[in-house]
């Protein structure tokens, strides 16, 4: 006789709470860059390691360890020492990823800047991080990255190469232009990978057993919602074993190749990309300096890459790219789609059209190194488009009231927590600010709002924040509003993202003018460029003579987004279904 249902498990799963830990057999890794850097390279030393498509250098593991030494004396012999800032404003090039694992084997701080980044922006990360050491590129495309920091620092021109004595940025001391071309003041990389020739193996092993796991080794650039960017330190242990669980979750071995179109001055390109495959002897292809379709796509073809990483408008630009089908992606199985909203049927087209049949969705924030859940290589097709998968191994995540903080049951949405090795030590001379994101528990709150499901998955619906992700760039208003606050015609400025179907989101600006000014849109986008990203210059410019307000006197941001959809005739990139 069948026993009577109780009703019990029924009711318990009715009020489940939304909380969920990742165990793992796997353990984390107690040791160093440098220490993981040397292991590997001893291990897989004639696998390759690097491959430049663009100038066709290659890097086997032996020679990227050999070359990352001789750069970390030059470091040693241009007096960086343990802790010091080292920072690079570059493009996607080989010496990019020498720097990132050079500065690691010294225990010095790579200080990551956005390449988009113009003087005013430029100026505030080199002085919020008291980077003593700059490397950069000579120009891309119209940037003039030399006329900058030229601008900047002006003390450049007539000064000696490694004494800079700069009122700007009093700090600032040494500047590396990477490639073969000679300015007033700075070391060409040639001359500075030359500067450690006297320094020895045992004072520079001395250097790399004077580091602990548990140090500040990355300061990389978020943007602020009071204003300018804040710097999220993170230790070897934070990226580490976030680009090490990340690329198990992809199931990653010495024999995969992994296609690298992502910039590696974000987590995306210099985590999820370059230690995802460092920590497995896996090979870093990268196809450029900057994404193309065209180049990606040759690139997986003509290195017979398994895996490719890009964020939702990469894949989509790869997809229609007009000659797409002759290209042979057979090789292709696994990779990332992350850093903005993957609509679904993007995804769909990936998993058939590209054959990448174990792509995977990722989810985090740079304060998390920056992955907090992501699919398994092996869910179902519906699992990988409808949820950001279950948190990574030894992750906690739980999904919170905004308002009491209190945990909330399966299936209701809320503020997603997360609590882990990957929590950020706090953001770089900013105490107030890492008090607001971490809480005395360890929990990071995100601002994200999101729900559990019964199966131990997430789904992110929306943001607490007014943040915006464009093209996989996270951008803040306030950061863009403080600036065209400087604007003399400007009374208020109050900046919203929009739908879009390309970009997963777009800027758009209300503005209320002072009186008796007027100016329109091109004016107003002309002020903002060379002065602040390309990427944070509003699309869409509105001028109002009042905002949406509450009673209490608080603009409506949700309100300015209706109003915008309807009025830029956005209502079909808002139907834009996503994971």
């Amino acid at each position: 006789m069948a026993k009577k249902k109780t009703g019990k498990k029924a009711k318990a799963a009715e009020f489940a709470m939304s909380y969920a830990h990742a165990e793992s057999g796997d353990p984390l890794i107690g040791e160093t860059i440098g220490h993981m850097f040397e292991r590997i390279a001893s291990k897989y030393p004639e696998s390759e390691a690097l491959v430049y498509v663009p100038t066709g250098e290659r890097y086997t593991y032996s020679e990227l360890f050999d070359v990352c030494s001789r750069a970390a004396k030059s470091f040693m012999a241009l007096g960086v020492r343990k802790g010091d800032r080292v920072a690079v404003w570059a493009t996607n090039h080989p010496e990019w990823v020498i720097a990132q694992f050079s500065t690691a084997l010294i225990g010095a701080v790579l200080v990551t800047v956005n390449p988009a980044y113009r003087t005013h922006e430029l100026e505030y990360g080199l002085k919020n991080s008291e980077a003593q050491t700059l490397i950069l590129i000579p120009r891309f495309k119209s940037s003039d990255y030399v006329g900058m920091i030229n601008t900047v620092v002006p003390e450049v021109k007539d000064a000696e190469p490694g004494k800079i004595d700069s009122k700007t940025l009093p700090l600032l001391k040494n500047i590396i232009l990477i490639g073969d071309e000679n300015q007033p003041g700075m070391f060409s990389w040639k001359e500075f990978m030359e500067l450690g020739a006297n320094i020895t193996d045992s004072e520079l092993a001395e250097r790399g057993e004077d580091c602990d796991f548990d140090e500040i080794i990355n300061i990389q650039y978020t943007s602020g919602t009071t204003g300018m960017p804040k710097g999220a330190s993170l230790t070897h242990h934070n990226i580490l074993n976030n680009g090490y669980f990340v690329g198990q979750t992809m199931h990653f071995t010495e024999e995969d190749r992994l296609c690298i179109p992502v910039p590696f001055y974000h987590c995306f390109g210099m985590v999820l990309s370059n230690l995802a495959c460092v920590t497995h002897g896996a090979a870093m292809v990268v196809p450029g300096e900057y994404f193309d379709p065209l180049s990606v796509l040759e690139a997986v073809e003509k290195e017979k890459c398994t895996a490719l990483h890009g964020v939702p408008t990469m894949f989509i630009a790869e997809l229609a790219y007009p000659d797409f089908k002759k290209f042979d992606l057979s090789t292709l199985r696994t990779g990332i789609m992350a850093g903005a909203p993957c609509p679904v049927e993007v995804m769909k087209q990936v998993n058939d059209s590209m054959n990448m049949k174990e792509v995977t969705i990722a989810y985090g924030q740079t304060e998390t190194s920056p992955v907090i859940t992501q699919t398994s290589a092996k869910d179902s097709i519906e699992r990988r488009t409808s949820t950001v998968g279950p948190p990574i191994p030894h992750t906690e995540v739980k999904i919170v009231n905004p308002e009491t903080g209190h945990i909330i049951p399966v299936g209701e949405q809320g503020e997603l927590c997360c609590r882990g090795y990957q929590v950020m030590r706090g953001y770089y001379n900013n105490d107030r600010a890492t008090e607001e994101a971490i809480d005395e528990a360890g929990w990071i709150h995100t601002g994200d709002i999101a729900l559990m499901k019964s199966d131990g998955t997430f789904k992110i619906t929306g943001r607490i924040k007014d943040m915006i992700i464009r093209g996989g760039e996270n951008i803040y208003p306030r950061e863009i509003e403080e600036f065209l606050y400087t604007h003399p015609k400007i009374r208020d400025a109050q900046v919203i993202g929009v739908p879009d179907q390309k970009y997963g989101e777009e800027i758009c600006v209300w503005i209320q003018f002072k009186e008796g000014e007027s100016a329109d849109g091109d004016k107003i986008k002309e002020f903002c460029k060379g002065k602040i990203a390309h990427y944070k210059i509003p699309k869409y410019v509105k001028f109002v003579t009042e905002f949406p307000m509450t009673v209490t006197g608080k603009i409506q941001k949700y309100k300015m987004r209706e109003i915008s959809i309807k009025e830029f005739g956005l209502e079909e990139d808002a139907g834009i279904e996503t994971a």
